[in-house]
């Protein structure tokens, strides 16, 4: 109930407040609103800066993935390269015999 009473209070005194000085009040906002989009600008580019480097960052891991996997695949294809060179070598010794 006290809350209720005290937030009663202050919308009144509020009110009147603003009555009283409604110029003084628009002195402020014109004041307040180049502060607000200058932080609120400023922040926009830190935010940009900061996603740009994190899809960079991405990038980079993205790329680091399909060259290991393409190394593994070249790996494998020297492997079935290497064993059908040694088959070949096979076939060749049992045609020579």
């Amino acid at each position: 109930m006290t809350v209720l009473v005290g937030g009663a209070a202050a919308l009144i005194l509020g009110l009147i407040g603003f009555i009283a000085w409604w110029k003084e009040f628009f002195i402020i906002l014109k004041g307040a609103i180049p502060l607000a989009l200058l932080l609120g600008g400023a922040l926009a580019v830190y935010v940009g800066i900061d996603e740009v480097k994190d899809k960079m960052r991405e990038e980079k891991e993205k790329e680091k993935e399909e060259l290991n996997k393409t190394r593994e695949e070249l790996e494998k294809a020297r492997a079935e390269a290497e064993k059908m060179r040694e088959e070949l070598e096979k076939m060749k010794e049992g045609k020579t015999s």
